[in-house]
């Protein structure tokens, strides 16, 4: 096939990738702007290579690529805890701007390489100026320990050529199990992780609004103060004290509403 045909059909499967990126990513950024926990660590993607596409589609004798290989574009979506993927698969399963077509569960059925991770594909409408068409993808939502795992053993393959020697693939057997023990141990202490993780991000809200309310007295003119409550943000930033900085957000608050409802009755 000609570069410039392979090009037109892998143009929306690029297009579809940059912009599941972002939808994963903005989701992301919604948990932390709301000072909640987020079960999305990270998120990367790729478009298939077309050597690997001709390879795959030779191996398993497929014949309509479009139609049938399911993993021209991958997006990757790395969690802290197992837990957390079966939140990242509800909150696929409910969007509107993708539609299921199978799951496949390897984690609670690992494969016998010692395989963990859950795959979602998903059908996802792309508009490009060719017109729009639907598109499959595959998401793989892991751990990062499955991960780690994961991008080992694919390095094994193809150095192997897809055939690992058997006692290297006990060795990483036997590694899979340990990764997977690491991952229940983690789960085992979540909620406090969870907790420090939340109080942190709130933290970092409570003092951008501290901050923005800061600026908002020295837009006023009041200077002075402005820099009184600067300084005592940051010996408060410093020591981590959540509830005085929380208190000093309501000592702020109180005092623009002064000034603003002043300036109403003028």
């Amino acid at each position: 096939m000609e570069f410039e045909k392979w090009d037109e059909i892998l143009t929306p499967y690029d297009h579809a990738v940059e912009e599941l990126k972002v939808k994963f990513k903005n989701i992301r950024k919604e948990f932390l702007a709301k000072g909640e926990y987020c079960p999305i660590e990270f998120v990367t993607g790729r478009t298939k290579k077309i050597a690997s596409i001709i390879s795959k589609s030779k191996r398993l004798g497929i014949e309509d690529i479009e139609g049938e290989m399911e993993d021209i574009a991958g997006i990757r979506i790395m969690c802290k805890f197992v837990e957390d993927i079966y939140t990242v698969v509800e909150l696929i399963q409910n969007r509107c701007d993708m539609s299921i077509v199978y799951a496949k569960d390897y984690i609670k059925n690992f494969k016998d390489s010692g395989y963990r991770s859950y795959h979602v594909i998903i059908k996802y409408p792309i508009n490009t100026i060719a017109g729009s068409k639907e598109i499959l993808c595959e998401i793989q939502i892991r751990t990062l320990a499955m991960n780690f795992w994961a991008t080992i053993e694919h390095s094994l393959k193809y150095k192997y050529e897809h055939y690992i020697p058997e006692e290297l693939a006990v060795r990483l057997r036997r590694a899979s199990d340990a990764a997977f023990l690491l991952d229940q141990e983690m789960s085992e202490i979540r909620e406090d992780i969870m907790k420090a993780q939340v109080m942190c991000q709130v933290k970092s809200v409570t003092v951008r609004d501290v901050l923005s309310k800061i600026q908002e007295l020295y837009n006023l003119g009041e200077t002075h103060k402005a820099l009184i409550y600067q300084r005592r943000l940051d010996k408060i930033d410093n020591e981590q004290d959540i509830e005085e900085i929380l208190h000093l957000q309501s000592e702020v608050d109180n005092l623009l509403e002064f000034y603003n409802n002043n300036n109403k009755v003028r």
